[in-house]
């Protein structure tokens, strides 16, 4: 028999300290296997990399640009030696050969599927358009995998609170009428503010903190 030991203080992770550590084009490129990812998805348009680039206070740390879809590799960034963040290739808008972009989401679904240290995927949607069709796809995968997402809701300056505010609470009920709420937590966000920063990186700890293995009853 034995007793899990759980982590209730996670710890706090200065995102500051987050280095770039690899881009991988494919699967077996990617870095050991080992230890606490969580991975950011999203949109081309989404605002991903723009989030990651606030969270961390690295203007340059991933590739911003006015033309979506130029996140073609997977891209780690080590917090630790067994921490990271992992920003996927952006789905769903850019505009290239589609050849390309089945190749870009062969990939990316390989690496859901197969990564056995992802703890958590953080789903960024626009927050003027959400639960687009991919978005639902992934939801609906990370579900029925049994995968915890947090969905955040970026460019929220662009709506005022009420707006903001009742458009998250539609989302909600249009998760619970879908069956896709189970493990899934979500929150406004706004790069250009800064607001939601915390939210997010208590989130984080929250997934990247170190599994204690079991207490084994009698010994």
């Amino acid at each position: 028999m034995s007793i899990a030991k759980l982590n209730t203080q996670p710890q706090k992770l200065n995102y500051r300290t987050i280095q770039f550590l690899t881009s991988a084009p494919t699967l077996a490129e990617c870095p050991e296997d080992s230890g606490a990812e969580v991975a950011f998805a999203g949109r081309s348009n989404a605002g991903k990399s723009s989030a990651i680039n606030a969270l961390t206070g690295n203007s340059k740390l991933a590739r911003t640009s006015k033309t979506p879809g130029r996140t073609q590799l997977i891209n780690f960034f080590s917090l630790s030696e067994q921490q990271r963040l992992v920003d996927l290739p952006g789905y769903g808008y850019a505009k290239v050969a589609r050849a390309m972009k089945d190749e870009w989401q062969r990939h990316l679904a390989v690496y859901l599927e197969q990564r056995h240290c992802l703890r958590g995927l953080v789903l960024l949607m626009d927050i003027r358009q959400p639960l687009k069709e991919f978005d639902t796809h992934m939801l609906t995968w990370a579900v029925e995998a049994g995968l915890p997402v947090h969905l955040l809701l970026t460019k929220a300056d662009k709506l005022k609170n009420g707006p903001a505010n009742n458009t998250r609470f539609a989302i909600e009920k249009a998760l619970r009428e879908q069956g896709l709420d189970r493990g899934v937590t979500l929150q406004t966000f706004s790069s250009t503010k800064k607001t939601g920063i915390d939210t997010l990186e208590r989130k984080l700890n929250e997934w990247l903190a170190p599994r204690i293995e079991p207490l084994v009853a009698g010994n």
